[in-house]
C-alpha cells in the first residue's frame, strides 16, 4: 500500500492538459462513491477504498461493509446526518466522521453526498465523495477532539458537583472523592482531602487507585507540604514534574519516589472567604496545566469546598441535637426486680437525626413498675425539648401518686400550657410485678402487643383517648378522657411499646410494617437483648422519615395462686350495696387464700377504712385486695381527698374517733400513701405458713 495520505494514481503526463477527472480526484485523494438505496448496493472508487484503508477484497459491496471501518457511534452519528438529510427533503449534505484504520489508528474523514430523487420526491440513490480530511485546514477533527475532551471535563465538574449536592456528612463526601467514577475521567491516580483543624490539617480522604500518598495524617499549616502551602496562601498549587515535586518539596518526595506520579494539583477548598482544606489530585503525566484546565479545577474545588463546608456544619448541628437527645431520655434503665427491660431508640436518617420519641421506666413502691412510650409531633431541636419535658412531667406525676388516667391527663393540660403548637401520643402501663396486673392508659398512640410464653402474640385493644395537648370536653373530671384498661401479664410474657416510626413504611398502608413487626416479634429469639434487636432491625433501609423507640418488659417469677388478685370494688357515693358488696368479696378472697381464721378481722378492718372514705370524702374511693410475693393480705381504699387520716384516743362518750384504732390492733401493719389527687389508706394481714 502508498504512503497514508498520497494517491497512488500516477500523475498526468506535461503535454496533457488539462488532466483528466479521475486524475484530478485521485491526486487531491478525493474518492467517489454511488449508493443505490433501493438495493442497497454501494461502488467505491480506488481511491475512496485508499481512504476506507480497505483493499478490493475487502470490500463487500455494501454499506454495511464500512461498518469494519467505522467505530459505532460514529457510524450512528453518520446514519443520523444521512437521514435527516433525506427526511427533510435536501439534495446535499456534509458530514466529518472517524474511522479506524488497519493498525487501529484513528484518522478524521469528510464525506459529501447528492441525493438523487424520483418525480414523487422519493430517495433512490446517492453520488458523493469521500476523503482524508487530517490535512484539513484548521483541522477540525483536532478542534472536534478538542470539543469532546472540554465537554468530557466539564461533565466530570458538573456531575461530581451534582452528587456532592446530596453529602450530608464529612464521610459522603469523601467516599464520592475516592470513587473512580467520580473523578476517574480527570485522570487523577490518587485523591487525597484534608481539612482545616485549629493550625492543622487532618488528612481525611485519599487514593481511588490505591496510591497512598501519606503527607503524614496531621501536618501543621506552616508545614513545607504543598497542601499546606495550598491551603496557606489559598492559591494552586500546580507540580508539573518529577524534578519540580523533588526540588520544591523534600520531605514529600520520598514518598512520591516510589509511585507513577509525574505532576499533581492542590488546589484550597475555600468558603465565605477562609481556606478550610485542600483537595490534593496526584497524575501520571508530565507537563503544564492549560489555562483551561486549571478553570476547570478551580471550579471543582469551589463546589468540592462548599459540600465539605455543608457537611461540616450538618456534622456540628448532628453532634449538638445528638447531645440534646441523649440528654432528654433517659441516661440508663434501672434493674426492677421480678421484671426485665429492654430500649432501643433510632433517630431519624432524614432532617436533623433528632426527634421526639421518648420512653421511660419509672420503679413504684410494692414491686410495680411504670413504663411509658410517647412521640412528640415534629424532628428537630424544639421537638426534643417538649418530649424532655413532657417526659419528666409524666414521670413526676406517677411517682407522685397519680392514677394512669389522672397522670396522662394532667400531662396533657401541662403540654397545653406550654404555649407551643406541638401534640404528642403516649402509652403508659403500670405493673404490679406480684399480682400481674397491668393498667394501661392510651392517648392516641399505637396499641401494645403482648408475646406470651410459647412466642405467639397478640395486639391488646387500649381504650384510647386524645393525643396528649389537645383540649378535653369541659366539665369532664380530671382523668376521664383516659380510661385504664386492665389486664394480667403472666410470668414469662412480655409487653411490647412501640413508635410508628417502627411500623411505618413510606408509600405503603401502616398494615404492612405492623404486619411485618409482629411476625418479628412472633419469631424472634427467646432473649430479650436479641428479641429488641431482631425488631429494631425492622427500620432498616426502609424507615428513615421518622426517629423510632421501643421498649419491651417481660414478667419474671412463677404465677401466684389462683384467684391471686388483684381484687377490685368500686364505692360510688350513696350506693348502699357497694360496702356489702365488697365485704362479701373480702370474706371470699380471705378464704380462697388460706386465711379464714383471719376473714373477720380482714372484714372488719377493710369496713373501717371504706367507711371513712364514704363518710369523709365527696367522690367514694376504690377498695383493692391483693396477695403480695411476702404471702401478706394487703388491703388498699383510695379516694379523693388529700386530707390525711390520723388516730386519736375517743373517749367513753365518743361515737367516732375508734376506726383508726381498730385498723391498727387488727392489722399486722398499716399506712397513707399519697396519690396525687388523693391518697390510698391500706393495711395488710399475715397468712398463715401452712396456708
Amino acid at each position: 500500500m502508498a504512503e497514508r495520505g498520497l494517491p497512488r494514481t500516477a500523475a498526468p503526463a506535461p503535454d496533457e492538459w488539462p488532466a483528466r477527472p479521475e486524475q484530478s480526484l485521485a491526486l487531491t485523494g478525493l474518492g467517489t462513491f454511488d449508493w443505490n438505496l433501493d438495493s442497497g448496493q454501494m461502488h467505491l472508487d480506488p481511491t475512496a477504498l485508499e481512504v476506507f484503508d480497505l483493499r478490493p477484497y475487502e470490500w463487500g459491496g455494501t454499506a454495511g461493509s464500512l461498518r469494519q471501518r467505522i467505530p459505532p457511534g460514529e457510524d450512528a452519528r453518520l446514519d443520523a446526518r444521512i437521514a435527516q438529510a433525506l427526511k427533510n427533503g435536501r439534495a446535499e449534505y456534509g458530514a466529518y466522521f472517524r474511522i479506524r484504520l488497519r493498525d487501529g489508528s484513528p484518522r478524521w474523514t469528510h464525506t459529501q453526498g447528492h441525493i438523487l430523487r424520483q418525480p414523487d420526491g422519493r430517495p433512490f440513490r446517492i453520488i458523493g465523495i469521500v476523503r482524508d480530511a487530517s490535512l484539513d485546514a484548521g483541522h477540525p477533527g483536532a478542534h472536534t477532539e478538542q470539543d469532546e475532551g472540554r465537554r468530557r471535563m466539564t461533565g466530570v465538574v458538573e456531575r461530581t458537583t451534582a452528587i456532592l449536592a446530596h453529602a450530608r456528612t464529612v464521610n459522603d463526601v469523601t467516599d464520592i472523592l475516592k470513587d473512580p467514577e467520580a473523578l476517574g475521567h480527570l485522570g487523577a491516580v490518587s485523591v487525597m482531602l484534608g481539612v482545616v483543624d485549629g493550625g492543622r490539617i487532618h488528612l481525611v480522604a485519599e487514593g481511588q487507585l490505591g496510591s497512598y500518598v501519606p503527607e503524614i495524617e496531621y501536618t501543621r499549616i506552616d508545614a513545607a507540604f504543598p497542601m499546606s502551602e495550598a491551603v496557606r496562601t489559598m492559591r494552586p498549587v500546580l507540580l508539573t514534574s518529577r524534578e519540580e515535586f523533588q526540588a520544591r518539596y523534600p520531605m514529600l518526595w520520598p514518598y512520591i519516589a516510589p509511585l507513577e506520579v509525574r505532576s499533581g494539583a492542590y488546589l484550597p477548598l475555600i468558603a465565605q472567604g477562609r481556606p478550610i482544606g485542600a483537595l490534593g489530585l496526584l497524575y501520571g503525566r508530565d507537563g503544564d496545566f492549560t489555562a483551561e484546565e486549571r478553570n476547570l479545577l478551580v471550579a471543582l474545588s469551589s463546589g468540592i469546598a462548599q459540600s465539605l463546608q455543608r457537611a461540616i456544619l450538618f456534622e456540628q448541628e448532628h453532634d449538638l441535637a445528638e447531645g440534646l437527645q441523649r440528654a432528654m431520655l433517659p441516661r440508663s434503665i434501672p434493674a426492677v426486680p421480678g421484671a426485665q427491660i429492654a430500649v432501643r431508640y433510632r433517630a431519624a436518617r432524614m432532617g436533623r437525626n433528632i426527634g421526639g420519641d421518648w420512653y421511660d421506666v419509672i420503679p413504684l413502691p410494692d414491686g410495680r413498675v411504670g413504663v411509658m412510650i410517647g412521640d412528640v409531633e415534629g424532628h428537630d431541636t424544639d421537638a426534643a425539648a417538649v418530649m424532655g419535658q413532657l417526659r419528666i412531667v409524666l414521670r413526676a406525676y406517677v411517682t407522685e401518686g397519680h392514677t394512669p388516667g389522672t397522670a396522662m391527663a394532667r400531662a396533657s393540660a401541662f403540654l397545653r400550657e406550654l404555649d407551643t403548637e406541638r401534640f404528642a401520643t403516649c402509652t403508659y402501663a403500670e405493673a404490679d410485678l406480684n399480682t400481674g396486673l397491668l393498667q394501661l392508659v392510651r392517648a392516641g398512640h399505637l396499641d401494645p402487643v403482648v408475646r406470651r410464653g410459647d412466642g405467639s402474640c397478640h395486639r391488646v385493644v387500649v381504650a384510647g383517648g386524645l393525643p396528649l395537648g389537645l383540649a378535653q370536653k369541659e366539665g369532664r373530671p380530671a382523668g376521664s378522657g383516659y380510661p385504664v384498661t386492665a389486664l394480667e401479664l403472666h410470668p414469662g410474657e412480655t409487653l411490647l411499646l412501640c413508635t410508628d416510626g417502627l411500623i411505618e413504611r413510606p408509600g405503603l398502608d401502616p398494615d404492612v410494617g405492623m404486619r411485618e413487626f409482629m411476625a418479628a416479634v412472633r419469631d424472634g429469639p427467646t432473649d430479650l437483648e436479641e428479641l429488641a434487636d431482631r425488631v429494631s432491625d425492622l427500620v432498616g433501609d426502609a424507615g428513615g422519615g421518622d426517629d423510632m423507640a421501643l421498649l419491651l418488659l417481660r414478667r419474671h417469677g412463677a404465677a401466684g395462686p389462683r384467684g391471686g388478685g388483684p381484687l377490685r370494688q368500686h364505692l360510688a357515693p350513696g350506693d348502699a350495696d357497694a360496702p356489702a358488696s365488697a365485704r362479701h368479696l373480702i370474706r371470699a378472697a380471705a378464704a380462697a387464700w388460706g386465711a379464714w381464721d383471719r376473714a373477720d378481722e380482714i372484714e372488719l378492718a377493710a369496713d373501717e377504712l371504706m367507711t371513712n372514705a364514704l363518710v369523709h370524702t365527696d367522690g367514694g374511693g376504690t377498695v383493692t385486695l391483693r396477695l403480695t410475693a411476702e404471702g401478706r393480705i394487703r388491703v388498699e381504699v383510695e379516694d379523693t381527698s388529700s386530707a390525711l387520716p390520723r388516730r386519736r384516743e375517743a373517749d367513753d362518750f365518743a361515737v367516732s374517733g375508734r376506726g383508726l384504732m381498730l385498723v391498727d390492733g387488727l392489722s399486722d401493719a398499716w399506712g397513707v400513701e399519697p396519690r396525687g389527687g388523693g391518697k390510698c389508706v391500706w393495711c395488710e394481714f399475715a397468712v398463715p405458713a401452712a396456708a
